[in-house]
């Protein structure tokens, strides 16, 4: 079937208007596509990953390298879905540029060096999803198309977050995204 706008509305769950290149704490939750186990296995509460859940490890830990601005704090890998917390810092604009207020090359004078481009969160796991499909090769797409996410706003709600992946291989048969086969449909994902 083709896209038909009128029919399939691909409506954003960002929060609209806001500015996700700016400097703060990111929660972010992607998942495998269909749910399926591509990742290892939990035994005995906690994850044991496979080589594909290496490359996700290894690939997760080299954001730090590619995009030097921003912070990992707690993340887990889970056998179908990925927690972690991203912090992007003040220097994020790149090299000492201020923020553009327009994003059209067209309005920067001529002459003048275009500002680096700002690393958004959407930036930030495209390119972790890239990298892990094609390091993974499989002939499947891995992660759905979009990814769960929510600004950290205080300190309660980074203890919270942080301890909920912490724990999350513990209680991995409670975890809305539990599921195997038997078990029926995951539950639905209720931090939208």
């Amino acid at each position: 079937m083709r896209y038909n706008s009128k029919i399939h509305h691909r409506r954003s769950i960002r929060l609209k208007g806001y500015d996700y290149s700016q400097a703060g704490l990111y929660f972010v939750t992607i998942c495998v596509r269909d749910r399926e186990h591509l990742f290892g296995e939990i035994i005995n509460g906690e994850m044991v990953l496979n080589e594909y859940g290496k490359i996700v490890n290894a690939e997760w830990q080299y954001l730090k390298t590619k995009y030097p601005h921003i912070e990992l704090h707690g993340y887990v890998i889970m056998p179908n879905h990925f927690h972690g917390i991203i912090q992007i810092s003040e220097t994020s604009v790149g090299a000492g540029f201020a923020r553009p207020i327009c994003k059209h090359l067209s309005q920067f004078p001529l002459g003048r060096a275009d500002p680096a481009p700002t690393a958004t969160i959407g930036n930030i796991i495209g390119y972790f999803k890239y990298q892990t499909t094609k390091k993974i090769n499989l002939s499947i797409k891995i992660w759905q198309r979009n990814y769960y996410e929510h600004i950290i706003r205080n300190n309660r709600s980074y203890k919270y977050i942080a301890n909920y992946i912490i724990n999350n291989p513990i209680n991995w048969e409670n975890d809305n995204f539990f599921y195997h086969a038997g078990a029926g449909k995951p539950h639905p994902y209720k931090y939208q």
